[in-house]
């Protein structure tokens, strides 16, 4: 039984908020506070998809899908039918979960392997109708997003995002957090261990794999909103299968189960895509030889792994 204070379980906050503030009040270079706010979005969505694979045990190739559908909602909305950019954030969260609601229900039946494949299929199609609906998301082009007001203020610049995504995140993570607390938590993690034994004690196993689904499929494409309103503009790669293995890739890396650990991990990927960038072909090879290298000699991850060694000595 952990018997640490309840505020412990804020440490993660914590330490994010530290790092955030102080980062964001010491540098002052517009492509290190873009990169920064990059890696808060990004790490929105791989809090998410840790609710989904690090608690509930649920495997998601492809996650992607909503970060897709939270970046093309803000770009076709005002295109299309002249909505607000920051309301169609919101109809991209509805379209997300309405999407993993119904899609959830018959494919979380499945298990292991099976889950894993019909994840993918998920993505892959969403990815095609991204891609060949060119009239609709400018197809292989991509989609130009305009910039959101806010009382009349123009949100745009590197400065102004940094702060709203790392806000966001902050917002993420503490919503996260509770959750890991909560009875929901706790049948999230009793799923994890053994489905069968989470039935035995009166657990709804499909309804909370479900819950897992969409809260994940939330955050994602609030995301994919957010890193779209930031650049301006929606791309295909959003939704690409690459970008899903990133997001599992970010969970793995940073610690299965730890949310400060899914932040860390985005920040180690989002930093290394733009330290090889020269190296872009090679980038889905790094990141499957990431993977290897920390299963074998970090196989907690980076946060919980340090944890552990730091808790030994």
């Amino acid at each position: 039984m952990d018997r640490r204070p309840a505020y412990w379980r804020y440490t993660p906050l914590l330490v994010l908020g530290v790092f955030a503030i102080g980062f964001g009040l010491l540098v002052d270079n517009s492509f290190y506070l873009r990169i920064a706010a990059l890696v808060w979005a990004m790490g929105i969505a791989a809090v998410g998809l840790n609710m989904l694979m690090g608690e509930a045990g649920q495997v998601s190739l492809g996650h992607a899908a909503f970060i897709g559908i939270g970046s093309y909602t803000v770009a076709i909305g005002p295109a299309q039918f002249g909505l607000d950019p920051l309301f169609c954030v919101l109809i991209g969260l509805f379209l997300s979960c309405a999407i993993a609601l119904v899609i959830g229900r018959p494919i979380l039946r499945l298990e292991g392997y099976y889950l894993s494949v019909a994840t993918l299929g998920l993505g892959y199609l969403v990815s095609l109708v991204i891609v060949s609906e060119t009239a609709l998301t400018g197809g292989p082009d991509g989609l130009a997003v305009p910039r959101a007001t806010v009382f009349s203020v123009r949100l745009a610049g590197a400065g102004i995002w940094y702060w709203i995504c790392a806000a966001c995140l902050g917002i993420a993570v503490l919503l996260a957090i509770n959750l890991q607390n909560s009875p929901t938590g706790r049948a999230f993690r009793s799923l994890h261990d053994s489905e069968t034994a989470a039935a035995a004690l009166g657990i709804d196993v499909g309804a909370k794999k479900l819950v897992a689904f969409v809260l994940a499929a939330a955050y994602g494409s609030f995301a994919g909103s957010l890193i779209a309103l930031m650049n301006g503009f929606a791309a295909p790669a959003n939704a690409s299968f690459i970008q899903s293995i990133e997001l599992v890739a970010m969970v793995v890396i940073g610690g299965s189960g730890s949310v400060l650990g899914a932040v860390v991990g985005a920040a180690v990927l989002v930093v290394l895509s733009q330290v090889f960038v020269s190296f872009h072909d090679y980038e889905t090879l790094l990141i499957g030889l990431m993977i290897m290298l920390f299963m074998i000699f970090l196989r907690r991850g980076i946060v919980p792994g340090l944890a552990h060694l730091v808790g030994a000595r």
